[in-house]
């Protein structure tokens, strides 16, 4: 009897029908648009985030033969574009694959070359994102459209705390002259109503030239006599010129903010975001400005 029983029990694990299986490979080049791709495809579609280290400049990254190996085996692949990640066009371009769907966000947000390329800080662009997204899964997996619809109102209801947290900021601090090291946080510092200054200088620490003289005096000026009441800085990338604006922020008593290019693991898009915009909030209540 013994046997039997478990000769049965096998049967019925053999006939247990087996876990749905992604139906979709998708390969992000960032990791926050992994993120939200990941909350709007669900289980249906296995995702891979190219970059994704914190610690890392991705600046100077590098692709390796197995990121090759995963745009090959991609059927929706995503990615900045404006010129932040030319490696991924140049990836898919020695891949090429005619079943294969690209979204270019920079496209999405008609943002081109020249363009400040840091587009996930702009408000606007992770729901735009997110739609033509949702939109591409349901036209490769239409059995799942549903799902994928659902999924969306979900994400986008998921971002009403984060768009609030800014209507907040902007209420409270609109016109307040803000600078940088490079210009990661520039569309949120626009959506937050901040008069940005030293924006050249940004603009050639992202290019990694040297800033003019006369830029680098200007910025010195308003850390010092605090005409900039914040400054952002970028915890990621540095270099010579930026570590020494740090350094007259934190004499001055400037307060400081460091944002990111990449979601740090273990969160969502939009807790990274109101994390950082809580920051900002808790900096300028303290600011002597």
């Amino acid at each position: 009897m013994l046997k039997l029983a478990l000769c049965i029990a096998a049967a019925a694990l053999l006939a247990k029908p087996a876990a749905a299986q992604p139906t979709i490979n998708l390969v992000a080049a960032e990791n926050f648009y992994g993120d939200v791709a990941q909350q709007v495809a669900g289980p249906n579609a296995a995702v891979t985030s190219i970059m994704s280290n914190p610690d890392e400049d991705p600046h100077l990254f590098e692709a390796s033969p197995s990121v090759a190996r995963s745009l090959s085996a991609a059927s929706i692949v995503v990615y900045n574009g404006a010129d932040y990640d030319p490696w991924m066009a140049k990836l898919l371009s020695a891949s090429r694959s005619p079943n294969r769907k690209v979204i270019i966000v920079a496209n999405l947000m008609h943002r081109k070359a020249g363009d400040n390329p840091h587009l996930w800080y702009d408000p606007a662009t992770m729901p735009t994102y997110a739609k033509a997204l949702a939109a591409a899964l349901a036209e490769r997996d239409p059995a799942h459209k549903a799902d994928y619809d659902q999924r969306l109102e979900v994400f986008l209801a998921a971002l009403q705390p984060l768009q609030a947290k800014i209507a907040e900021l902007r209420g409270k601090f609109a016109g307040t002259p803000v600078t940088a090291t490079e210009p990661v946080f520039g569309y949120m510092a626009t959506a937050l109503g901040f008069k940005m200054r030293n924006e050249r200088f940004q603009l050639a620490v992202m290019n990694n030239t040297e800033p003019r003289v006369s830029d680098v005096a200007a910025f010195e000026n308003d850390l010092r006599k605090h005409q900039a009441h914040l400054l952002f800085y970028n915890s990621q990338a540095t270099d010579a010129a930026a570590q020494r604006m740090v350094r007259i922020a934190q004499q001055s008593k400037v307060p400081i903010v460091g944002v990111t290019e990449t979601e740090p693991a273990g969160t969502t898009f939009q807790d990274w975001m109101l994390g950082q915009l809580n920051a900002v909030a808790q900096a300028l209540a303290s600011s002597p400005s």
